[in-house]
């Protein structure tokens, strides 16, 4: 009440509506958990572990709220609506198009369903469009100092958009990192023309320019521009190629019957259990595919160190580390949503599309707490095996001379 007495009418509201949202939420934990804290319940199912902090913008002003944690199992309160800012971005996209004209008929049947066929004005966009630049671009630099990513993994999906009066396609770049306690974080994402070498050079700068270092393993397809820009930024890092961009690249080679056949000779690479079977294993299946295919023989040669530095790391991680299939659903996310606009009306849209859709996916990864790899695990990359000392040498006398 104090602070109600000393707030201005606006403060006063915003402290008011943090207060009652803060207690709603407290009430469904507790109904979800089954007993209030501290308290002793029959009922109870899991115990509180905490709480996790976010940011809730209204139109009384942000609200500082705290999401209960719990030891098992996952919360997350109904009245907080988890794709609120994806939907926001959305309807930002598809009414920027319809004021400036450049929409096309599924957005105009979208711009009817919503309701928004008049009345809408580009001054009111642009408002929407400013609101949520303000809390994506808060997302999208934050500081990346807080803990140290050993794992990160790049990708690019391509969406369309107008530039200069065309419709040209767009590569959206996104980084994704596993924390030394085993969480994982999205870390950053670009929007650009294409994925060459200066354009990955400066996305990934912007990462090491927010606090992203001592990165140990960098896993990725092997798009030249990408790779170049890898050496270069996380200079000591090992570099893992996507073994399924690999086996993809293998296909384009052979006659299209003999796919699963190649593919499953090599994936027994991958089933190996130690780093020196996996690389043996690499020469017997390059010599085995070789006399009938040679061409894959080579390219498994030359990809030999590239497609087995995961085995360099604990053997818990390998099926974890050696693609990048943990970003297939932030694409397929992405995507999801692209396709109901089809063609952007810039790539600033689509890069605030992509940011809302990676922002709020970021947040469950954040709110329900669950590791994508374990802890003890991860904790095997900085344990170093101690040196043997070296066995003391014992003097030993000299042979006595005979007289």
């Amino acid at each position: 009440m104090r602070c109600l007495r000393r707030a201005d009418g606006v403060e006063a509201i915003r402290v008011v509506c943090e207060r009652i949202l803060q207690e709603l939420i407290e009430a469904e934990a507790t109904d979800v958990i089954g007993a209030a804290p501290r308290e002793h319940s029959q009922t109870r199912t899991t115990w509180r572990h905490g709480h996790r902090d976010r940011l809730l913008t209204t139109q009384a002003g942000d609200l500082d709220l705290k999401i209960p944690k719990v030891r098992s199992g996952s919360f997350f309160p109904s009245l907080l609506e988890r794709r609120r800012r994806i939907d926001r971005a959305l309807f930002a996209v598809v009414m920027e198009a319809y004021v400036h004209g450049v929409s096309n008929r599924s957005v105009d049947d979208l711009v009817k369903a919503l309701g928004a066929d008049s009345g809408i004005s580009k001054s009111e966009v642009s408002r929407i469009c400013g609101e949520l630049d303000q809390e994506l671009t808060a997302f999208k630099e934050r500081p990346l100092d807080h803990t140290v990513f050993p794992y990160v993994f790049l990708d690019a999906t391509y969406c369309k958009a107008r530039v200069n009066h065309r419709i040209a396609s767009q590569a959206v770049v996104i980084a994704t990192g596993i924390s030394v306690t085993g969480h994982r974080e999205i870390l950053g994402l670009m929007v650009g023309d294409s994925e060459s070498k200066p354009f990955w050079t400066k996305f990934l700068r912007s990462l090491r320019a927010r606090g992203l270092e001592n990165v140990q393993l960098v896993i990725s397809d092997s798009h030249s521009g990408l790779v170049a820009a890898i050496r270069t930024v996380f200079l000591g890092a090992a570099w893992q190629r996507c073994r399924v961009h690999f086996v993809r690249d293998v296909f384009s080679v052979i006659e299209r019957g003999l796919g699963e056949m190649v593919a499953a000779t090599i994936r027994t690479i991958f089933a190996q259990t130690t780093g020196e079977q996996v690389r043996t294993q690499l020469n017997v299946v390059a010599d085995m595919l070789g006399r009938q295919f040679p061409q894959v023989k080579t390219m498994l040669l030359e990809a030999a160190t590239d497609i087995t530095a995961f085995a360099d790391f604990p053997p818990a991680h390998w099926k974890k580390i050696w693609s990048t299939n943990p970003l297939e659903r932030l694409n397929r996310e992405i995507k999801r949503r692209a396709d109901v606009v089809q063609v952007f009306p810039n790539p600033t849209a689509l890069d605030r599309l992509a940011a809302a859709v990676l922002a709020e996916l970021h947040d469950e990864w954040q709110v329900f707490d669950r590791r994508y790899l374990s802890e003890a695990s991860m904790a095997e990359l900085f344990t170093t095996k101690p040196t043997e000392p070296e066995p003391e040498i014992t003097p030993q006398p000299e042979p006595k001379q005979l007289p």
